[in-house]
């Protein structure tokens, strides 16, 4: 059955969905090859009588539930990073309780887990108070059994005067972790507030400064997280690493050439493309650990367009699109997000977004995806 889906000029284009899954392989081990992290959205609770500006109110059971499916397909769970609406609807405490709930999922499902460490109790701060506050996160995290993700923090952007008070904090807190963390580089296209971060709005400066404070301390540093959507400069960058230190890409528009690598090496993927493409990157990094480059790129190069859709400008907005993709799947029962924000993207962007995903073959039930499609339409007032 067609559904008609509309176009940003207002007029209406017909499409033919799908009408029988792709199979995929099913659920299994972990990979060999690389490493690999799936930053996971929240479901919200949507009974919740709540506002934008209020608290987060999170659905548990479906939040925890998705989790499980991604660990059930080998990927590891990035927790309270950016694709969970950290700073954009979930505070510190929603986050903190996610940590805590999540970990405890990974240990009972032998699922790996990382989580975000951040600033985010604090709007603006001291060098002083910026410290405090990533310490405070940082032992909720450890006390939860998970590997940290030193987070890019807003309040050190405004607050520090230059590269020397990166250095100072973060070697103050790399210094003090348990275990090996993951350092996180956000770009402003992902949060505006992040321009400037390591001291320098000129990207090879500020890459100067964040190898010196990896340099100072490789043994306390599992592995980078870059998301600058420059696939060169994270070449150039992971070429740069000491021997050890992973670069885990989180180029949403470049993944699959990041991932594969060439002969000086490659990246381990922590991307919150990742949550909707569970299954299928799955699928793809298993044919990888064989050695088949050609069938992990046959795999995952098709999804890049949908991925560079979701992640158009204004990219820090691509959440409302993943949760859209989780729910015409059929991982959670609604479509509304903490804040709010499924109003973030316009209909002409959502229904391109499901047009792209059902070509790849995204939806386990296409028939379920199509129904739900036709329901937002309908809600929008686009007659069928």
């Amino acid at each position: 059955m067609t559904l008609h889906l509309p176009n940003a000029d207002g007029t209406l284009r017909a499409y033919a969905p799908r009408t029988e899954p792709v199979a995929r392989t099913a659920p299994g081990s972990a990979f060999t090859s690389r490493t690999v992290f799936s930053a996971a959205h929240v479901v919200a609770d949507p009974y919740a009588d709540t506002t934008p500006d209020g608290p987060a109110a999170v659905d548990w059971d479906a939040t925890l539930a998705f989790r499980r499916h991604l660990w059930s397909h080998g990927l590891g769970v990035a927790e309270a990073m950016d694709t969970a609406q950290r700073g954009m609807g979930l505070d510190w405490a929603g986050a903190a309780e996610l940590i805590r709930r999540s970990s405890a999922e990974a240990k009972a499902a032998g699922g790996r887990i990382a989580c975000g460490v951040g600033t985010d109790q604090l709007t603006t701060g001291t060098l002083a108070d910026i410290r405090a506050a990533y310490e405070e996160q940082l032992a909720v995290t450890e006390e939860a059994g998970a590997q940290a993700i030193l987070m890019a923090s807003r309040a050190l952007a405004a607050a520090a005067r230059g590269p020397e008070d990166y250095l100072e904090v973060y070697g103050h807190l790399l210094r003090q972790a348990a275990e090996p963390v993951i350092l996180h580089w956000l770009g402003p296209m992902f949060d505006p507030a992040l321009e400037g971060y390591w001291g320098s709005s000129d990207l090879d400066t500020a890459t100067g400064t964040f190898l010196e404070v990896i340099a100072a301390h490789p043994d306390k540093v599992d592995g980078i997280k870059v998301s600058l959507l420059d696939a060169q400069r994270e070449i150039d960058l992971r070429r740069r690493l000491p021997q050890g230190v992973r670069c885990y890409t989180g180029d949403d528009f470049h993944y699959p050439e990041l991932i594969a690598g060439d002969d000086q090496g490659f990246s381990h993927a922590l991307l919150g493309i990742f949550d909707p493409l569970g299954p299928l990157a799955a699928e793809a990094v298993h044919v990888l650990d064989t050695g088949d480059t050609d069938g992990f790129r046959a795999l995952l190069d098709p999804t890049v367009d949908l991925s560079r859709h979701l992640f158009q400008a204004p990219t820090r907005y691509y959440k409302t699109g993943v949760v859209l993709l989780a729910w015409l799947a059929g991982h959670q029962s609604h479509f509304s997000m903490v804040g709010g924000l499924q109003s973030a993207r316009s209909l002409p962007h959502l229904a391109r977004a499901y047009e792209l995903a059902d070509g790849i073959g995204l939806f386990p039930e296409p028939k379920l995806a199509e129904e739900r499609m036709r329901t937002l339409l309908s809600l929008y007032g686009v007659t069928q």
